[in-house]
């Protein structure tokens, strides 16, 4: 064995032993610091389901910009954080989300989310558009370019923000926006809750009991 080659050996030990803990054992990091104890939330069954809506059109701008906000339009966006604790995945059906906005004592309105590609059309044409595309598909209604350009720009910048998956990992975190028309009635968020009634362990599919988080930190889960 040569000095050289015995040198190298003990550097590369050395190093070993300073740094147990290589990129092997690297962990994701959370998906955003923001789903925190800060946001209105509701935990069971090993699943932490976060809110974070989005009413005021500057903070909006800032993260959509300007010429795809959907906030002056009337749509409130709402961004939901997920955390698994469990060492299983979670699945979450999308299809069946929706807002709850509670309109008197007793009187529930329940409100569909909307696809991207409504989203966009609603911003291009704040009048209406008859070609407004109304089919639900999933991941989160992602659809194919159509003829109108400037629709299509803001399909483009929204993409990245939205919902994309409906399972989150084990012991790992997922999140994005969920679009809801509120007809520019954003004081009804304070009325208003998320609804998941659909959510399964995996991969027996153990149903978890739903989840009902009120927009507003502080307000109480609708009866």
């Amino acid at each position: 064995m040569t000095r050289s080659f015995l040198l190298a050996f003990v550097i590369a030990f050395v190093a070993a032993i300073a740094c147990p803990c290589g990129p092997v054992f690297a962990q994701s990091a959370p998906a955003s610091t923001a789903a925190s104890s800060a946001l209105s939330q509701d935990k069971h069954g090993g699943l932490t389901v976060s809110v974070d809506p989005y009413t005021d059109p500057h903070r909006a701008k800032d993260k959509f910009g300007k010429s795809a906000n959907p906030v002056p339009v009337g749509i409130l966006p709402v961004d939901v954080y997920f955390k698994n604790d469990t060492p299983h995945a979670m699945r979450i059906d999308l299809e069946t989300v929706q807002l709850e906005v509670q309109s008197g004592e007793e009187t529930h309105q329940y409100v569909d989310w909307l696809t991207i590609g409504q989203v966009a059309n609603m911003i291009r044409h704040p009048g209406g558009s008859p070609s407004a595309p109304s089919a639900r598909k999933f991941p989160v209604g992602i659809p194919l370019p159509g003829k109108d350009k400037k629709v299509d720009s803001i399909i483009d910048q929204l993409r990245p923000f939205v919902l994309d998956s409906n399972v989150v990992p084990p012991l790992g975190t997922l999140h994005g926006f969920l679009f809801f028309d509120v007809s520019h009635d954003f004081t009804a968020t304070h009325k208003a809750s998320l609804y998941l009634p659909d959510v399964v362990l995996l991969p027996d599919k153990t149903p978890l009991m739903f989840f009902e988080v009120p927009l507003t930190k502080g307000s109480t889960t609708m009866d």
